[in-house]
């Protein structure tokens, strides 16, 4: 079998700027001409077996070193991206995308970055657009859509964030570890405490005192949490900032509330390390309270992580996740599958995640179906927040974690609606052009009232078909 053909160019370059050569230099330790060195570099040559053997002992160095680490994760990203419908006509060999991502990879990069960039555009000009089909006219930035187009357009799913965070899990996975790290590393007290001290809150940094406090009304889940995302707060500014950077924000809110949601994303990564995570989704079918007890974490926590497993080339189910109170406002979206649901829907009471609260801490299942004919698999409980003691306040809220009817066959909850008639709902009943549902709020824009003089339909708007 014949050898494979390697070209190194990108990594012989970098390795020989790391320790200081021309190439000229080089070509002298390696006794070949300079020529041949950029000729290499230039992938216009390959590096042979006899040269890999050279490098190693000239400079001391494994030959796994000029392995590109992450050549294989650029590949899967630039597949991932060559996905996008827009690319649907250009005929792209596998093969070429492995040449581009090895022999090119700041080349990779930019197209990478400049997909990214586009997709928060189209994110950004379609909230415009609803603004002003509403008749808002040029309403003001709101830093919470910003956010949320910041965490969408990368389908909430950030490698460098996981990658720390399960270096980090090694030896950070319970609550005395983090206590003694944080006391280690930063000369911090960290401490359970009461509400009289926290006056309600969560977490607080005595900065003058040296000492976190973490509310010690929480549950295990939460005061672990807490606990790593206050080491978030203290180590990952570095990550963050190069993250935050690739953003364009109209004003400070709009990056503050990003950078809460990565110090969140981080903390969930540390309790639920990516690799290991994504290994027991697929396991447990995506079942999430048995995530929930395998982790030792809360079923809204697992709810979140499970939409970030789209790591290229590992991705799982991708989901969407919606939270919503009794009164129906959306308090939180996280998108990890493009679904319109996670961006624009959760007004119609036909979906489960309203019905739910007729039946506190139960996991309902539903195949619901939109009206272009789209299906869904609905996982939907209520989550309580607040509370704690006698007489504290707390919330009742919904979540629903959904996912495409195509995965339907991976998950736990396929043997409760397998066969079952699916639930048609609307994003929105202004939106939504179904006849004769007896659920809808409003008319749909666009349809004409039929009179109902001499026959009631029994539904609160009837309208023409057509």
């Amino acid at each position: 079998m014949a050898a494979k053909t390697l070209y190194l160019g990108p990594r012989l370059k970098k390795l020989r700027r790391e320790l200081g050569l021309t190439q000229a230099n080089m070509a002298t330790d390696l006794d070949i001409s300079a020529s041949y060195i950029a000729l290499m570099e230039r992938n216009q040559r390959p590096v042979t077996a006899e040269m890999l053997l050279k490098l190693a002992t000239t400079y001391r160095i494994n030959v796994a070193d000029l392995a590109d680490e992450d050549a294989d994760e650029t590949v899967a990203r630039l597949q991932s991206a060559l996905r996008d419908p827009m690319f649907s006509d250009i005929a792209i060999e596998p093969l070429d995308i492995d040449d581009i991502a090895t022999s090119y990879p700041g080349m990779a990069e930019a197209l990478l970055r400049l997909h990214t960039a586009f997709g928060e555009e189209q994110l950004a000009l379609a909230e415009k657009r609803e603004v002003q089909q509403g008749g808002a006219g040029d309403a003001a930035p709101d830093p919470v859509a910003e956010a949320r187009a910041f965490l969408a357009a990368r389908r909430n799913c950030f490698p460098a964030l996981d990658d720390s965070a399960s270096a980090a899990a090694r030896t950070l996975s319970s609550f005395d570890q983090m206590k003694a790290h944080i006391a280690a590393e930063h000369g911090l007290d960290l401490r359970l405490s009461d509400d009289g001290l926290l006056r309600g809150g969560l977490r607080w940094h005595d900065y003058h005192r040296r000492r976190v406090h973490i509310a010690e009304r929480l549950d295990q889940a939460g005061r672990r949490f807490q606990a790593a995302l206050q080491i978030a707060i203290m180590e990952q500014d570095v990550t963050i900032d190069a993250l935050l950077a690739e953003g364009r924000f109209s004003g400070e809110d709009s990056e503050r509330l990003v950078r809460r949601a990565l110090q969140s994303y981080w903390a969930a990564a540390l309790l639920m390390p990516y690799h290991a995570f994504r290994k027991a989704a697929e396991d447990l079918h995506y079942d999430v309270e048995a995530l929930t007890a395998r982790f030792s974490v809360s079923f809204e926590q697992v709810a979140h992580r499970l939409t970030t497993l789209q790591r290229p080339g590992e991705e799982g189910v991708p989901f969407f996740f919606l939270r919503v109170d009794r009164a129906g406002n959306v308090s939180k979206r996280l998108d990890g599958a493009g679904f319109p649901l996670a961006r624009h829907g959760g007004a119609c009471p036909l979906w489960n995640i309203h019905e739910v609260f007729a039946s506190p801490g139960k996991v309902d299942a539903q195949l619901i179906e939109l009206p272009d004919g789209e299906r869904y698999v609905s996982i939907a409980r209520t989550v309580r927040a607040g509370g704690g003691r006698f007489g504290e306040r707390s919330i009742l809220r919904a979540v629903a974690l959904t996912c495409s009817a195509q995965h339907l066959d991976r998950l736990a909850y396929a043997r409760a609606i397998k066969g079952a008639e699916p639930t048609p709902i609307g994003v929105a009943c202004r939106l939504c052009h179904r006849p004769r549902c007896i659920a809808r709020s409003a008319p749909p824009m666009g349809r004409e009232l039929i009179p109902s003089r001499f026959r009631d339909s029994g539904v609160p708007f009837d309208f023409s078909a057509d």
